[in-house]
């Protein structure tokens, strides 16, 4: 008898789209991809199947996700890919419809079938027929431990519930992620003890609205109790809070984070606007008085305290003077760090069918003059803080140059080596109050430190939005 012949192993490029929730999702499939045998491959246009999770929140990214769609398509008709499975949010958006605005797809995999991606490639590489996977229904909560983490080791993404209850009227979550639903606090626990024993020195909390943990559960204060449990993880230092509904945020939760050793003074709150007309035609339930009140609350209880927000301009019905006042609020608040988006008229959201629709050059107008604002402000901050010191997470450090001794200039603060030769070190870091991937940098002068290490350092500069800081 002749031998078998072997088998190739299938190999996978897998393209990960979209906010920190798709992260994790893509994450969670990269695990079960690999643990299923198949083999990932860096290179997605020359692979035997490409998986593209995409993000559907807003048309930029369904655009982006479109794009990504058309290249992994091209790569099939020009031979060098096989198949082509499209899966995430513009999936449970739009089902099937997504066949007609995409040609060559061969599989649709909703969010309710993440954990089976590694059996729907299998099926999907032996069949000629297109196939959709829409169903069980988003309304579980999936567990995210063993995950294949794509951040940096020293710092990950902790998904605490998924869905959302608020019904805002330009927002197609609700839609596409389901109803507000809590992870139960035992596996959270045991997810994060996972990814600190990974090497995770920080954790960054994240969930369509983080300050809503618990409530479905029947817990009081459910983000506090929970954030004193992950406080005691002895890896972990950092415990960073994203996306918090400002009529969230209350008296204990903001206690919580100024008596905390580990929670940064940090708060992501995303206001969307701040005018009370606009607020309520957004079906946002603050108020310009309250929102006001929170930051100066906050800024009293925490007097390093770094605020980032969210803004929409162009709202449908915004006016000039809407637009002012919300100009103004934003000199008076002097947000640290600040997102601004064009209003896009969604598909099925109450607001895409209001009246007054912004022209698109005001709100292009209107973001470049807000943003110009908000650079001012940023700019003025890190220049107040030249001389002060600040205490660093390396994620990164740059090639090191090294060059002989030949004065003594030549050693200030540079690293010696055995053979006579120093070594000048920049590295690419944060103090507390920058979240990765969002936010400015530190950029660490003579840094003797690697990646997933703090060091303490000393601002001498600023480079548009990041500070220059050099070790001591």
């Amino acid at each position: 008898m002749g031998k078998k012949k072997h088998q190739k192993p299938v190999t996978v490029g897998f393209i990960a789209l979209g906010c920190p929730k798709n992260i994790v999702d893509s994450e969670r499939m990269l695990a079960q991809i690999a643990q299923a045998g198949l083999v990932i491959t860096a290179e997605p246009d020359n692979a035997d199947v490409v998986v593209i999770n995409t993000c559907g929140f807003i048309a930029p990214a369904k655009a982006e996700a479109l794009e990504a769609i058309k290249q992994a398509v091209d790569c099939k008709v020009g031979g060098t890919v096989k198949k082509v499975i499209v899966a995430g949010c513009l999936c449970e958006r739009l089902g099937t419809q997504l066949f007609n605005q995409a040609d060559g797809i061969d599989a649709i995999v909703g969010l309710g079938q993440r954990d089976t991606i590694a059996q729907i490639i299998k099926k999907t590489i032996h069949s000629k027929q297109p196939a959709v996977y829409l169903h069980p229904s988003q309304e579980t909560i999936s567990n995210d431990r063993a995950r294949l983490v794509i951040t940096p080791p020293h710092w990950a993404y902790l998904r605490i519930s998924e869905g959302c209850n608020h019904r805002c009227s330009f927002c197609t979550v609700p839609e596409i992620r389901g109803s507000f639903r809590s992870k139960p606090e035992k596996p959270i626990l045991a997810e994060a003890a996972e990814l600190a024993s990974s090497g995770a020195v920080e954790l960054n909390i994240i969930a369509q609205d983080i300050t809503n943990y618990g409530r479905d559960l029947k817990i009081k204060n459910g983000l506090s109790k929970l954030l004193k449990e992950l406080e005691k993880i002895p890896p972990l230092k950092w415990i960073r809070l994203m996306y918090l509904y400002p009529t969230g945020i209350t008296d204990r939760l903001i206690e919580t984070i100024a008596k905390s050793e580990k929670i940064v003074h940090y708060i992501d709150m995303p206001i969307q606007h701040i005018n009370d007309k606009i607020l309520k035609d957004m079906r946002r339930p603050d108020t310009k008085e309250r929102i006001c009140s929170l930051v100066k609350n906050l800024r009293s209880a925490i007097d390093d305290i770094v605020l980032r927000t969210t803004l929409i301009i162009g709202f449908p019905g915004e006016t000039d003077q809407q637009f002012n006042e919300l100009l103004e609020f934003i000199k008076s608040a002097k947000f640290d760090a600040l997102g601004c988006f064009k209003y896009y008229p969604e598909s099925g959201t109450p607001a895409a069918e209001m009246a007054g629709q912004v022209p698109n050059h005001v709100k292009q107008q209107r973001l470049e003059e807000l943003m110009l604002t908000q650079q001012k402000i940023a700019f003025a901050r890190n220049k107040n803080r030249i001389g002060s010191k600040l205490t660093c997470l390396v994620d990164s450090v740059d090639p090191v140059r090294s060059k002989s001794h030949k004065t003594n200039e030549n050693l200030r603060a540079n690293t010696p080596t055995s053979n006579g030769v120093e070594t000048e070190g920049t590295a690419r870091g944060r103090f507390y109050g920058q979240a990765p991937d969002i936010d400015s940098i530190c950029i660490i002068k003579n840094c003797s430190a690697g990646p997933g290490k703090f060091v303490d350092t000393k601002v001498i500069g600023t480079k548009n939005y990041d500070l220059i800081l050099e070790q001591i």
